[in-house]
């Protein structure tokens, strides 16, 4: 089963979006997936587990990101993100669906 991961930090007004845009998603295209919400409150958080900022979904691991590198500061700060329409503080949908179709694809 697909696992998808919301890594949040509380002073970031921008995971609650995420959040629903990562609900309405996955009944759009009827996947099945277990959901993870894991905030990071602190920076020793942070490096264990490679948080490169406010709102950052996973998909069985891999961030949707398309490019994405790790962070060398994981800090917990909202994260921006480069999209088609500019710089934002959610990601493209097409890149979670993107991801969430690779992972049905399998290896």
């Amino acid at each position: 089963m697909t696992t998808i991961e919301l890594l949040w930090f509380e002073d970031c007004p921008n995971h609650e979006g995420a959040r629903a845009m990562i609900a309405a998603t996955v009944a759009d295209l009827g996947v099945r997936a277990h959901f993870a919400a894991i905030e990071v409150p602190d920076r020793e958080v942070g490096d264990r587990v490679g948080f490169p900022g406010s709102p950052t979904i996973r998909v069985d691991g891999v961030d949707i990101e398309p490019g994405f590198v790790e962070c060398d500061d994981c800090s917990p700060r909202c994260r921006l993100y480069a999209t088609n329409a500019g710089l934002r503080g959610l990601p493209d949908r097409e890149w979670l669906v993107g991801a969430l179709q690779r992972a049905a694809a399998g290896p």
